[in-house]
C-alpha cells in the first residue's frame, strides 16, 4: 500500500508527491533549497541551499513520522559539480553514525536560481 505525504513546511509540486510511504520505507522526493516561507532559494550559496534543502526533506520525513536517523540513503544532483565541497561542508552537519549511503550527480534540469536537490529513502520500525 502506497500513502502520500504531504507537509505544508516543504516545496510542493502538483507533479510529484513530496513523499510515498509504502510499509517502513518512505521515499522523498528530490527537493531543493527554496524557503516555503517565500517561495525563493534560501541564498545565493551553495552551503545556504543545501541546509535549506535538507530541511525541507527533513520536514517530509516528520510529517511521515520519521527523523533523519532513519535514512538509509541521499541523493544529491548539483547544478554546479564544482560546488561539491561546499554541498560537503553543510551536509557534514546533518548526519551521524552510521552515515546513510549517498550519491552525487549533476542535475540534468536547469532550474534558474537553484544548485542542488536533494532525496531521500528512510527506513522507519
Amino acid at each position: 500500500m502506497r500513502e502520500a505525504i504531504t507537509t505544508s513546511q516543504a516545496p510542493a509540486s502538483p507533479l510529484f508527491s513530496q513523499a510515498i510511504k509504502a510499509g517502513q520505507h518512505i521515499y522523498v522526493s528530490g527537493l531543493v533549497g527554496v524557503d516555503v516561507a517565500t517561495g525563493k532559494p534560501a541564498g545565493p550559496t551553495i552551503q545556504e541551499q543545501t541546509r535549506q534543502a535538507i530541511a525541507n526533506c527533513e520536514a517530509v520525513l516528520r510529517a511521515a513520522g520519521a527523523t533523519l536517523d532513519d535514512v538509509v540513503e541521499v541523493g544529491i544532483l548539483l547544478s554546479d559539480p564544482a560546488d561539491f565541497p561546499g554541498m560537503n561542508e553543510e551536509y557534514a552537519n546533518w548526519f551521524s553514525d552510521p552515515l546513510p549511503a549517498r550519491y552525487a550527480a549533476k542535475l540534468g534540469a536547469e532550474i534558474p536560481g537553484i544548485l542542488v536537490s536533494i532525496r531521500m529513502t528512510a527506513v522507519t520500525g
